[in-house]
């Protein structure tokens, strides 16, 4: 494939883009800002910055793997189980509620399955590993503001598993915040080690869609009373 010849204003448009100038920090807001409009809207945004960048995909984590079934088979497997952790083990000792409130219309209503079903999939497994692991690693690590050290590294999956806390605290509460860091925390550091998003994403999905259904079939109080009684 011939290389596609640049012209230097679009050599200075896509580092204007890549930069931390006027233009590079209003792509971040307008990127940040995208899910207040619709979900995953934020996440396509990412995409569309990497495309007008010409940031190579894999610094996103978006890296074709060897085998898209051991990535389906093993974000499957590993989202279910950490989710069964946190409800049974994890959450209980840090004195969560063991019915999610704010979810909790979810149970037995069929209805509602389609939309929180898009939500956890699309929004949360592609949308939030897209913003929170790859263009939030990308932004702040690979020699841009923290650099690629392992310190820098350690910073970075820290500083995006707090915000990702956060970022749940408005709808879940404390236990919600508590969930997500540490969400974000072990999240972050595969992806630190790996570079790689896609069972991430699958893991993602994986592990909302179990909470869902616990919510659905009314298991949660079973669950998290499971190992303590």
């Amino acid at each position: 494939m011939s290389e596609q010849i640049l012209e230097p204003s679009d050599d200075r448009f896509a580092a204007a883009l890549r930069g931390f100038g006027p233009l590079g920090i209003l792509a971040i807001l307008v990127i940040l800002a995208g899910n207040m409009i619709a979900v995953p809207l934020s996440a396509l945004l990412v995409l569309v910055w990497t495309r007008w960048s010409r940031t190579p995909w894999r610094e996103i984590g978006y890296v074709m793997p060897r085998s898209w079934i051991r990535v389906a088979a093993v974000g499957i497997a590993f989202g279910i189980a950490f989710k069964l952790v946190m409800k049974m083990i994890v959450m209980p000792l840090l004195g969560a509620d063991p019915i999610n409130q704010a979810f909790h219309y979810l149970a037995g209503n069929r209805a509602a399955l389609p939309g929180i079903l898009f939500a956890v999939i699309v929004g949360a497994g592609f949308g939030e590993e897209t913003v929170f692991r790859g263009y939030m690693f990308e932004r702040l690590g690979l020699g841009r503001l923290f650099g690629s050290g392992i310190v820098a590294k350690v910073a970075i999956v820290l500083l995006t598993a707090a915000w990702f806390g956060l970022a749940h605290y408005s709808v879940q509460g404390l236990a919600g915040a508590e969930q997500g860091m540490i969400v974000g925390l072990v999240f972050g550091t595969i992806f630190a080690v790996t570079g790689r998003i896609w069972m991430l994403m699958v893991t993602h999905a994986a592990f909302d869609v179990t909470a869902v259904a616990m919510i659905y079939w009314n298991l949660e109080s079973a669950v998290a009373h499971f190992v303590f009684k």
